[in-house]
């Protein structure tokens, strides 16, 4: 596969990976970091053998958000009152609707149930609530049983 190629199908899949990112870490900075690092990892990746693009970004993408989640540095970091995650304003969104639809993703309600889970349970929530990943899809992301 040729480099271009490879460049544009991760380009077809940044604006979901970065979705992911953002609301499992709640900081921009940190999600283009990760997906940054996605797509460092997929260049290096043997692309023509991987049958599924958005399932492979997807999965290295998660795994690399709970490592980070779980490192040292965020369990050493603390919070004062509420956690709220950076806001995110869409430069590129044409309809006054786009940016409402994620503004009601990231409601209090929301941010408050994204806090106590567990950094899988906030994956699988994400993955499965939030882009409509199929549960047998999620369970080989996190490594867990499907039961799970």
């Amino acid at each position: 596969m040729t480099i271009d190629r490879t460049a544009a199908l991760f380009e077809e899949h940044r604006h979901l990976l970065f979705g992911i990112a953002y609301r499992m870490l709640g900081s921009v900075m940190d999600a283009q970091d990760l997906v940054q690092e996605t797509y460092l990892r997929w260049q290096q990746a043997a692309t023509e053998t991987v049958q599924s693009p958005r399932a492979w970004l997807t999965t290295v993408l998660t795994r690399l958000c709970l490592n980070q989640l779980q490192s040292a540095r965020v369990k050493r970091e603390t919070y004062v009152g509420q956690w709220l995650p950076e806001p995110l304003v869409d430069e590129n969104a044409a309809d006054p609707a786009d940016s409402s639809i994620l503004a009601d993703s990231l409601s209090l309600a929301f941010l408050v149930l994204l806090e106590t889970l567990s950094p899988v349970e906030r994956a699988v929530f994400i993955l499965r609530e939030g882009f409509g990943c199929e549960f047998a899809d999620i369970s080989s992301i996190v490594d867990k049983s499907e039961e799970n």
